[in-house]
């Protein structure tokens, strides 16, 4: 067994000469340091199969809905009958080219199967996209949706894609999509973001995203219009009828724009890139709204008065004031049955639409008029990072019978994935101090008193577990979450605190590193992967609580500081990392080193906590208050 990087000299515990004890020992350190000890774990090496599991988190686990060459924004309603409906945006070919077009359809069997798809408009006729599907009282569903009506293709002589002009149209189903009305056109008035373009007005250029939600006895729906073609000057619209629920003839339904007046929601300072609003109601009868932009981080604004009106956008923030990260793509709100919130977007502050791979999600309540979002967890991951087919968005949330589902797109296959509510709990929990996931023991727990004023420990069989690896390659449900205290003298780069490799450098190993900074770092089978807590974040003589979690389902190494889940802060776009996915299997070895001079505590727990259950181990807790 290799031992590596301890150095010093002369040191002796409780009276015992580990070099005297153990030959071994003396040829791995030849010197050694005051503070250190080594941990001889004696105990059986018999291993037990364990059975592969798969991640319902990953994307390709999920039952598919449909595949073509482009599918997007698979929005579902539960209809009256219990089944469901998934309203979406098709083609057989790329996004935004000819035959793009809205269907619909059906499941009796909560998504183990589906209908083929009813067209509610043809691929043969004008390009008619991003369907998003309502219910009424009655059951009835309306699909409201782009529609290039007036067939606009070109634009100073030049083709163009046409996906996003022309008019807001619907149409409506009385028997669960299988048939559907003639279309009908919502009335969007002209505004100065319209009369800006490069029309002038005589065409608009919209898009939504966000799935009407029932409101004031009525229905409310978010849409974004651009300034100019492609994609920028976006400010946020609603559409708001009053009597849509109840009303059953169509040419009797009220129809409103809002924010009322000429400039709809943005914020002037937040550049030209603000768009994809969505909406949910509060339980006080607020409105609040999210979107995205280019500034790496969510935009978020508040209504009061029915949405006629809107606060001026700010930076979305977690409970803890910290800013919610999120490059260019769709940062999706829900309201639950339960009156509380949960928020889909992607962890890091790229700028443009790429690496939408994890989806994170993080979970809100509602205290004073305002929401408290929570630190979020991995959410949907997948194996392919590729561009094209490895990004994962624009999702909807089923709630039936206290269960939940969500769909997603990668753009060529859209899927159904039932979802573990302990997860959603525990995001709820972390806003909630006193309530909290059920913790699992830990295989390995050495606490301060097991560490302080021993030097050479031999530990029986029943001390540990040691049976199965700590991460098995290919194992998704795999991985492991290494607690530790840490009370520093020094911050100097290079401390080791805890060494836990083999002779070949197989293991793990933490250490101090660059801007008061703790590294992780994994080896095996020639492979490796690290990744360090946040820059500066650790300070002399302060107790510190360190939690590694490591996730072989999406291969990512995670960072929870002092109960705060690392984001990677300013001077970094990513808080997580990603390891190599050939990464082999790591077992725990008989001896470790630990600094004990630093190390008060350590904790290993043989599957990777999620991010609630750390912040309940580390006893931390975010406060709504």
């Amino acid at each position: 067994m290799h031992l590596h990087g301890i150095s010093g000299e002369n040191f002796t515990f409780s009276g015992v000469n580990p070099f005297q004890l153990y030959p071994l020992l003396i040829m791995q350190l030849p010197i050694a340091v005051p503070g250190f000890f080594v941990c001889f774990l004696m105990f059986l090496s018999t291993e037990s199969v364990r059975a592969q599991k798969s991640d319902w988190r990953d994307f390709a686990n999920g039952k598919s809905i449909y595949a073509s060459g482009y599918i997007d924004q698979p929005y579902v309603v539960v209809l009256p009958d219990e089944s469901w409906l998934c309203v979406f945006t098709t083609g057989t070919l790329h996004e935004g080219e000819i035959g793009q077009h809205v269907v619909a359809s059906r499941s009796t069997n909560q998504g183990a199967s589906w209908s083929e798809p009813v067209a509610i408009e043809p691929a043969s006729g004008p390009a008619a996209s991003w369907v998003m599907p309502y219910q009424t009282d009655f059951g009835r569903v309306y699909a409201f949706y782009i529609y290039n009506g007036e067939e606009v293709t070109t634009l100073n002589g030049k083709s163009i894609r046409n996906d996003m002009l022309g008019w807001y149209c619907y149409k409506y189903s009385d028997d669960g999509g299988q048939t559907w009305s003639k279309r009908y056109r919502l009335p969007i008035r002209k505004t100065n973001v319209d009369r800006g373009n490069d029309w002038g007005g005589d065409v608009q250029i919209m898009w939504g995203i966000g799935k009407p939600i029932s409101y004031a006895g009525g229905m409310l729906f978010a849409f974004t219009k651009l300034g100019k073609y492609m994609l920028d000057q976006g400010e946020g619209w609603f559409v708001w009828s009053e009597n849509i629920a109840t009303e059953r003839e169509v040419e009797k339904l009220h129809w409103k724009l809002l924010p009322e007046g000429e400039e709809g929601l943005r914020n002037p300072a937040f550049g030209s890139v603000q768009e994809e609003q969505n909406v949910v109601s509060l339980n006080n009868g607020d409105l609040y709204s999210m979107y995205r932009t280019r500034m790496g981080y969510a935009a978020d604004a508040y209504s009061r008065d029915r949405g006629k009106s809107w606060s001026l956008p700010e930076v979305a923030r977690y409970a803890d004031g910290r800013k919610i990260k999120n490059p260019r793509a769709c940062p999706r709100i829900w309201k639950c049955d339960n009156g509380k919130y949960l928020l889909w977007y992607h962890d890091h502050s790229g700028d443009d639409f790429s690496d939408r791979n994890p989806a994170w999600i993080a979970g809100g309540i509602e205290k004073d008029g305002r929401i408290h979002w929570s630190q979020p967890e991995i959410f949907i991951y997948g194996e392919d990072l590729s561009y094209d087919t490895g990004r994962y968005s624009y999702p909807d949330l089923i709630e039936q019978d206290g269960e939940y589902w969500v769909t997603t797109t990668n753009k060529a296959s859209g899927r159904l994935i039932p979802v573990d509510a302990a997860l959603l709990e525990g995001l709820w929990s972390q806003l909630d101090p006193g309530t909290g996931p059920e913790l699992p023991a830990p295989v390995a727990d050495f606490t301060k008193q097991f560490l302080a004023g021993q030097g050479v420990i031999q530990l029986k069989s029943g001390d540990f577990d040691r049976e199965g690896p700590l991460l098995e390659a290919g194992n998704p449900r795999g991985g492991f979450a290494l607690e530790m205290e840490l009370v520093f003298s020094s911050l100097k780069p290079g401390q080791v605190l805890l060494d836990m490799r083999v002779e070949n450098g197989d293991g793990v190993l933490v250490e101090s590193v660059g801007y008061r900074q703790v590294q992780l770092s994994l080896m095996a089978g020639g492979k490796k992967g690290s990744w360090t807590s946040d820059p500066g974040q650790l300070a002399i003589g302060s107790s510190h609580r360190l939690s590694f979690l490591v996730d072989n389902g999406p291969k990512v190494i995670q960072v929870l500081l002092d109960g705060v889940l690392g984001d990677g802060g300013e001077s970094r776009q990513y808080g997580w990392t990603r390891y190599d996915p050939d990464l082999g299997t790591i077992r725990l070895p008989e001896r470790w080193a630990v600094n004990s001079g630093v190390v008060r505590a350590v904790k290993i727990y043989k599957r990777p906590l999620s991010v609630s259950e750390a912040m309940r181990a580390q006893g931390q807790a975010l406060s709504a208050e």
